[in-house]
């Protein structure tokens, strides 16, 4: 197989609570560590995009799931994006693959711990709105390419791309030929979807995969407007 050796860099726009956005972003790691990808975390609130009528908004709540964890990594960005990078991994797993619960500010400041950073961070990134400011840039600029969720792609020519979406993200070869295909596809500017539909044996595999994400939840998880329900008699 042939792959690329120039350098790129990605923009990559997640929210640590989207369990799809965090196992794509174990694949991107992936194909980092075997070619010259340079990977910009960004974020989106999938919290705002699905705010019901009348709720307050993230930002204007003391705590919010989602968008608390994502203060916490603009606070971390300013300083080295490679910072975010480890919080977005660290609290990406507890959630994902152990079923924690990183959107708790005890555990956030056990997880920074772990991780060598300071746990007073967590305290910090709630008494400065003007990470709000940072955050909303980022959520807004996927919002003004068309997109409507993460993980959203944006390459170096401007070309936004949703996905792709993983429950088995794969590594090593198999990691750079999707690499590829995704790669190819931001060259094309009227490629606009390609996708698998999700029958019963879709969804159950989706449901397993996502396990520790559905006991580690304190919400409910929400698609365009309607609520996803996962096991039996999902649709």
């Amino acid at each position: 197989m042939q792959t690329s050796k120039e350098p790129i860099t990605v923009d990559f726009h997640f929210d640590i609570l989207c369990p799809f956005a965090y196992l794509t972003s174990r694949w991107i790691r992936n194909v980092r560590d075997q070619r010259p990808l340079t990977i910009n975390w960004r974020f989106f609130s999938l919290e705002e995009v699905n705010l019901e009528p009348g709720k307050k908004h993230p930002w204007e709540r003391t705590w919010s799931y989602g968008w608390s964890m994502l203060r916490i990594a603009a606070l971390l960005r300013r300083e080295d994006a490679a910072l975010v990078d480890r919080w977005y991994a660290r609290a990406g797993s507890a959630l994902h693959e152990a079923g924690q619960k990183p959107h708790d500010p005890s555990v956030a400041r056990g997880l920074l711990e772990e991780i060598g950073l300071d746990p007073a961070l967590v305290d910090l990134s709630m008494s400065d709105p003007s990470l709000d400011d940072e955050i909303r840039a980022d959520h807004e600029r996927v919002l003004t390419a068309g997109g409507f969720g993460v993980p959203t792609l944006i390459f170096e020519n401007g070309h936004t791309l949703f996905g792709p979406v993983l429950i088995d993200p794969p590594s090593g070869e198999e990691a750079l030929e999707l690499w590829n295909m995704v790669e190819t596809a931001s060259r094309y500017p009227n490629f606009f979807e390609l996708q698998q539909p999700k029958g019963p044996s879709q969804m159950q595999a989706i449901t397993k995969a996502l396990e520790p994400y559905l006991t580690g939840r304190d919400w409910k998880s929400i698609n365009r407007g309607a609520e996803v329900r996962f096991g039996e008699g999902a649709n």
